[in-house]
């Protein structure tokens, strides 16, 4: 299966964690039984209350202390760039944004021009080379969401991991963040089912809910991850960290 580099950066009002925690605290103004049913038995709400409350994105994400100027970070699902500007202002590494949708990569061009050390590139990163229509659903933009049937979309191209590090050079990654709404999935298989889990010392990895199998695909993905590396922290199906050994 086909994956693409796309998703949201830091969240942000328009993003869909802030969209689901607004509609929880709704939630939690509705009588007693809306709220054991939407809430108290909702694992995933759960997880995103406790990310917010622990100041995820302004602590976690950016917690990489053996970061330098050296270092070398692929983005993965760049948006418009948050992740990538917060990253490079704290540590000054090198960060190539990968961003398939032509719109957010525009944006990411224009906000990097004077800043040699982003890198945007407007396509995805893969199992294999292919191009996509994708759905046009802001930082949610995905091919492999259902729930997008029927929606607008733009084509989009993604290139196999493989190819990528190839043309760019890279042989080590020293921080993965993977935000690509679904797309996670086959391409982390690809990386385990290859042996190249090793190739990035910390992995930042949201996985998505959406996706058929999520949580068996999930459980596959983390048991390979736990033979070359060990997890840092953990908000399932929100964010998690995994660092080499």
């Amino acid at each position: 299966m086909l994956t693409i580099g796309l998703g949201g950066g830091m969240v942000s009002q328009n993003s869909i964690w802030f969209r689901l925690k607004r509609r929880a605290k709704k939630l939690l103004a509705k009588p007693g039984k809306l709220y054991r049913r939407h809430i108290r038995k909702d694992a995933f709400t759960r997880e995103v209350d406790r990310w917010f409350a622990d100041h995820g994105d302004e602590t976690l994400r950016l917690d990489y202390p053996d970061l330098t100027r050296d270092s070398i970070v692929f983005d993965l699902g760049g948006y418009v760039g948050d992740f990538a500007d917060a990253i490079n202002d704290k540590y000054g590494c090198k960060v190539y944004l990968f961003e398939p949708h032509p719109d957010f990569y525009n944006k990411c061009v224009e906000r990097f021009k004077d800043n040699n050390q982003i890198v945007p590139l407007n396509y995805g990163v893969a199992d294999v080379d292919g191009s996509f229509e994708l759905s046009d659903s802001v930082d949610g933009s995905s091919f492999l969401n259902c729930e997008h049937e029927g929606k607008q979309t733009v084509r989009c191209e993604v290139r196999a991991f493989d190819r990528v590090i190839q043309d760019l050079g890279v042989d080590e990654i020293d921080l993965m963040k993977i935000n690509i709404e679904g797309g996670e999935f086959p391409l982390l298989e690809y990386l385990a089912h290859h042996e190249m889990l090793s190739i990035a010392k910390d992995y930042q990895i949201q996985f998505h809910t959406f996706i058929k199998g999520a949580k068996s695909k999930r459980d596959g993905i983390v048991d390979a991850l736990s033979k070359t590396h060990e997890r840092s922290w953990c908000y399932t199906f929100v964010w998690e960290n995994w660092h080499r050994k």
